[in-house]
């Protein structure tokens, strides 16, 4: 039901202004004014435009009232209320909703959450060595909480999503993926199947965790082509002080001068006729010699020849 109209509370502008510029921190702050609203029976709002810098859309608004049968206007409250063009801060959030990856520095702690559903309690030891070996020391569940199955879904979703997963740029553009890589290092659990962590110095994801399809040019396994340089070869430089500069020619110059240059070659000796002749004068030598030992032609002391007949070793055949 409408509220009827009430001339008395509708009249009461001008108290409403007097409090209006109370409130106000300076009175032209305190602008034109915008008209009333019937909120209910006998209870009225008088509205005042806000003329402060930050503060667009915004009106000063005092609710009247009276008794019933009253002929006098009672102020209820004051205050600035923003209207539909106003400008608003963005609505209240806690801060475990709000809280950002980054937002923590140096120093700053967290409140403790008993409720996170990232964790769940951890493990309490048995007394029982092969199951307590298993869960505390290959494990590492004796902690007082670890991570629930929703807080390694969470993880595995943000890391794989993230600028260290397979769809960035770099992982693409890599030839390789970093499971056949050298410099990775596996993690334990449900995670390790999917992620491990980098200990390339050289590689960008250096000391943080990565897909196993993620990858980068820092790959253990790979290689860079050769790029020729982009700069010109400089023409080499002589100095004529110390060396003679020659031209070079070319290959059939080179063979011609050295035709031209060699000596003559003389011409080819028949080695049958050689042999031959040299067999010839060796037999001849032989005879001549034999003819010279067989006849030795003596002188006399008469001076006539004396022609004695020799044996093999040059001695008189009478003395044989």
């Amino acid at each position: 039901m409408a509220a009827v109209k009430d001339a008395v509370l509708e009249r009461a502008v001008d108290l409403a202004r007097e409090v209006a510029l109370e409130i106000a921190e300076e009175p032209e702050y305190v602008g034109e004014y915008l008209g009333a609203v019937r909120e209910a029976e006998r209870l009225v709002s008088h509205r005042f435009a806000c003329t402060a810098r930050g503060y667009r859309g915004w009106a000063w608004t005092v609710t009247v009232a009276r008794v019933p049968r009253g002929r006098t206007a009672t102020v209820c409250e004051a205050e600035l209320l923003p209207g539909e063009d106003a400008v608003l801060a963005k609505p209240w959030v806690p801060w475990s909703e709000r809280l950002r990856p980054g937002d923590i520095g140096p120093g700053d702690v967290l409140p403790f959450r008993a409720d996170d559903p990232r964790l769940e309690p951890g493990f309490t030891p048995t007394g029982d060595p092969e199951i307590d070996e298993v869960a505390i020391d290959e494990l590492a569940l004796a902690r007082v909480r670890v991570l629930s199955p929703q807080g390694r879904a969470e993880a595995a979703q943000r890391w794989y999503r993230g600028s260290r997963g397979p769809a960035t740029p770099g992982a693409v553009a890599s030839a390789a993926a970093c499971w056949s890589c050298g410099f990775l290092v596996p993690l334990q659990g449900s995670l390790g199947q999917l992620f491990a962590v980098c200990a390339n110095e050289w590689s960008p994801d250096d000391g943080k965790v990565v897909s196993l399809d993620h990858g980068c040019g820092a790959h253990s396994e790979t290689d860079s082509e050769p790029v020729a340089s982009e700069w010109p070869a400089p023409e080499p430089l002589f100095d004529e002080l110390a060396i003679d500069v020659v031209e070079r020619t070319d290959g059939a110059e080179t063979r011609a001068e050295a035709e031209a240059t060699a000596p003559t070659a003389e011409p080819a000796v028949d080695v049958t006729e050689t042999t031959d002749t040299a067999t010839t004068d060796t037999a001849t030598t032989d005879t001549a010699a034999t003819d010279t030992g067989a006849t030795d032609t003596a002188p006399t002391d008469s001076g006539a020849t004396d022609t004695r007949t020799t044996d093999a070793d040059g001695r008189p055949a009478d003395e044989a």
